[in-house]
């Protein structure tokens, strides 16, 4: 017996929100996780910089879906291609939980080959989800869309959440060279030291979990009974005719029209590759350099914070899609974003280091930055929803050449030039 439209329409938002949660999920766990792992592993704090490229690198699946998509058009179903990036996934967190610290030799250097392969796997399975994931929300009902942008947002919170509860962004000095309870005698013998109340590859056990989660969720969406055919149609033409009457993106016809539609439609995508070159590719490398210097948990506090921020600004998310508010975010979240950067290239010594103020204001910025972004990138999602399928996917490979844009300026700066340093909560030289 069929569930009431109700029950139905709820049934589907979890569901949608569960399918939003497998997009970015195992690198956003990666990323929170970094605290444990680092210490552990041959490159340190080059990791971030690393994955930052290997996530590039992955974009190889987007673009060859974007390309396969524009010369067979109509002719590329998403669900067959979705079902395997999520069992992909799957196997390729599982397999991390068991092989992330093995290192093997990489001309006269130990690498953690292991993990670097296995994360190429999961950027592929996270970059090819903005290429695909959208285009098949077009297949519900437009109110389905912030489910799904809700549940990209929880899939950086959750990994923060099981990682604040594991422990890994805390940290204390103890000395070197002496035994248990013993004092630092010297500040350059103090080294952080961390202990987990579970182990890492019980994290990405628990993030094979997520992603198994978000696979049986996508079977069961399209295995529902036709999602309620009636009552999405009913839904879809009263949405369609809530769109028709605030048309963004296409202005009346004419030649002065047209050419205008083309401008917004070029600023739309701008903004859309903007936001996502500072979110995705320019700062997240520099996390760390800007966070660090104030202590370990204040790095893990900004990760898991901001992830809170993202499902918090799509849940409050408005359907007044002016482009002029949507560039006075975007210019907000840049203010703050020149703040973040300011204080990596001034790390170990940033503003305000022996201050709570300085910590406030750094986790405050990383916040409001990933929120207010968050935001626009969830207009700019239900604007080109609007103008049909192709604008999806088109809108998935402005995310990546985006993200791409910002990883290649950042890496040959943190890298090749060792532009930024990190911070040492226990050997401290700034002067405080």
């Amino acid at each position: 017996r069929a569930p009431p439209p109700l029950s139905m329409g709820l049934l589907v938002h979890l569901l949608v929100c569960l399918l939003g949660t497998g997009s970015w999920v195992a690198i956003n766990g990666v990323w929170v996780e970094l605290p444990l792992m680092v210490p552990r592993l041959p490159e340190g704090w080059l990791l971030p910089t690393y994955l930052t490229v290997i996530i590039q690198l992955a974009n190889l699946g987007p673009l060859a879906f974007t390309l396969v998509h524009r010369f067979l058009q109509g002719r590329v179903d998403e669900v067959g291609i979705i079902y395997g990036l999520l069992v992909l996934g799957c196997l390729a967190c599982l397999l991390l939980a068991f092989f992330w610290q093995e290192t093997g030799p990489l001309g006269a250097s130990r690498y953690s080959l292991a993990l670097l392969v296995l994360l190429f796997f999961l950027a592929l399975v996270d970059c090819t989800s903005s290429v695909t994931f959208l285009p098949y929300m077009r297949r519900l009902p437009p109110q389905h869309l912030t489910s799904y942008f809700v549940g990209e947002g929880m899939s950086g919170l959750l990994p923060g959440l099981v990682a604040l509860g594991q422990g890994a962004g805390a940290a204390r000095c103890i000395n070197a060279g002496a035994g248990p309870g013993g004092r630092c005698g010297s500040m350059r013998q103090c080294q952080p030291y961390q202990e987990a109340r579970f182990s890492v590859c019980t994290f990405f056990l628990v993030l094979s979990g997520m992603m198994a989660s978000s696979l049986a969720a996508f079977l069961v969406l399209n295995h529902l009974p036709r999602l309620a055919k009636g009552n999405r149609a009913r839904q879809g033409s009263r949405a369609a005719a809530m769109g028709t009457g605030h048309p963004i993106l296409r202005p009346p016809n004419s030649s002065a029209g047209t050419a205008s539609s083309r401008v917004r439609r070029a600023f739309v995508f701008g903004l859309m590759g903007w936001a996502n070159m500072l979110t995705n590719g320019l700062l997240p490398p520099l996390q760390s350099y800007s966070c660090l210097p104030y202590g370990r948990p204040t790095y893990h506090l900004s990760a898991t914070l901001g992830s809170l921020a993202n499902p918090l600004a799509c849940a409050c998310a408005s359907l007044f899609r002016s482009l002029k508010l949507l560039a006075l975010l975007s210019l907000a979240g840049s203010l703050l974003a020149c703040y973040i950067i300011s204080t990596a290239t001034l790390s170990p010594c940033p503003p305000l280091l022996h201050s709570p103020l300085g910590v406030l204001l750094i986790v405050l910025c990383w916040v409001l930055f990933i929120g207010l972004f968050s935001y626009v990138k969830l207009m700019i999602g239900k604007i080109l929803r609007d103008e049909g399928r192709s604008a999806l996917v088109w809108c998935g490979a402005v995310v990546q050449l985006g993200s791409m844009v910002g990883a290649l300026v950042i890496f040959p700066l943190v890298s090749i030039y060792g532009f930024f340093h990190s911070g040492d909560p226990c050997n401290s030289s700034c002067p405080g």
